[in-house]
């Protein structure tokens, strides 16, 4: 169980970016979705925000998607995630 608190509160920092908008889709994601996901989920999600901030924001702004298929997949979880439910701020991007 501590260790995965630490492994959450690690995760925490590293999405949180040095843009708002990614912040904006990747910390609540983290919060209420990431314990639901399954292993393979969530070592993509790990995988994901290791990755640089300008790719992030093609991806989770729909303009692009990743060309790995688990990666693919989690985004697709992120910007789904974002559009229901009442993220207000996610609105104005």
């Amino acid at each position: 169980m501590v260790s995965e608190d630490i492994t959450l509160k690690r995760l925490y920092w590293h999405s949180r970016r040095g843009m708002w908008e990614l912040d904006l889709l990747l910390v609540p994601f983290l919060e209420h979705r990431y314990s639901e996901l399954d292993e393979r989920d969530r070592e993509a999600f790990r995988a994901l925000i290791e990755e640089e901030d300008q790719d992030l924001f093609v991806w989770l702004m729909r303009r692009e998607w990743p060309q790995d298929d688990a990666l693919r997949r989690v985004v697709k979880m992120i910007v789904e995630y974002a559009e229901t439910t009442g993220n207000d701020q996610y609105r104005t991007l």
